[in-house]
């Protein structure tokens, strides 16, 4: 038996078994999903004979790929889509035997997402980044976040949730490991870009604007903010019962 061993983002769709054969390719971890940086092991079967007996050759998409001697293991970065197979060449004979094939498919989109998903934020608010890994929705991941190319956080989930401040404008990127597996890595996402805005400061508004207001006139004062229309609003007042809108009426 020889070991064929890739690593990188992966998938394997389907193992294709045509009309019965003595040679088996198989693969290790049998996980549904593999990532950049995931080891994947090709193990090439004769079922006969010693592996002495044998030379080895892993092909792809039906051309030679990689040739190895007996008890050798390469470790190589699968990069493309393909189809796999194993052949084998009995020494000192003209007898060759070859595998089912394997089809391996890359699956590795990851991209940011965050909430609120509005086009304005502001310093003081909080923020939920999260690293969407494209097929591994039910996996536990830690991720890695990178702002403007240096490291700034690590997290044990997919989320990031944290304070904004001005300095927290930047380009983000995440990836993600397996928590149960170091090794495994998505690739990096694209550049998602959070820009911090200042708020304008509220302006009050008296309606109507008269200079005296005499007991039982109804006036309405108005809380108005430049910029942004999803405000909550706070007034500071005796009245217990004070709304929570843009607008405060005094009877």
């Amino acid at each position: 038996m020889i070991v064929f061993e890739r690593a990188d983002n992966v998938k394997i769709n389907e193992l294709n078994v045509g009309s019965v054969v003595d040679a088996v390719l198989t693969t290790e971890p049998n996980w549904s999903t593999f990532y950049s940086g995931e080891f994947v092991t090709f193990r090439c079967d004769m079922n006969e004979g010693e592996n002495s007996d044998w030379e080895y050759k892993l092909n792809k998409n039906n051309e030679s790929y990689l040739s190895i001697k007996k008890d050798k293991n390469s470790m190589l970065a699968l990069n493309h889509s393909g189809e796999y197979q194993c052949c084998g060449h009995r020494r000192n004979s003209a007898q060759t035997k070859c595998s089912n094939t394997v089809t391996v498919s890359v699956s590795n989109k990851v991209v940011v997402t965050r909430r609120p998903n509005r086009p304005h934020v502001f310093s003081g608010e909080t923020i939920t980044l999260t690293c969407e890994v494209q097929g591994g929705e039910t996996t536990e991941w830690k991720c890695d976040w990178n702002r403007d190319g240096s490291l700034v956080n690590r997290t044990n989930s997919k989320d990031w949730m944290f304070n904004i401040s001005e300095s927290s404008s930047g380009n983000y990127m995440c990836r993600c490991r397996r928590r149960d597996d170091w090794f495994s890595s998505t690739q990096w996402s694209e550049a998602f870009t959070l820009s911090v805005s200042d708020p304008n400061k509220p302006s009050l508004v008296l309606q109507p604007n008269w200079s005296q207001i005499y007991r039982g006139e109804k006036v309405t004062l108005r809380c108005e903010i430049q910029g942004g229309t999803q405000w909550t609003y706070e007034w500071r007042t005796t009245n217990r019962n004070s709304p929570s809108s843009s607008e405060y009426r005094i009877n």
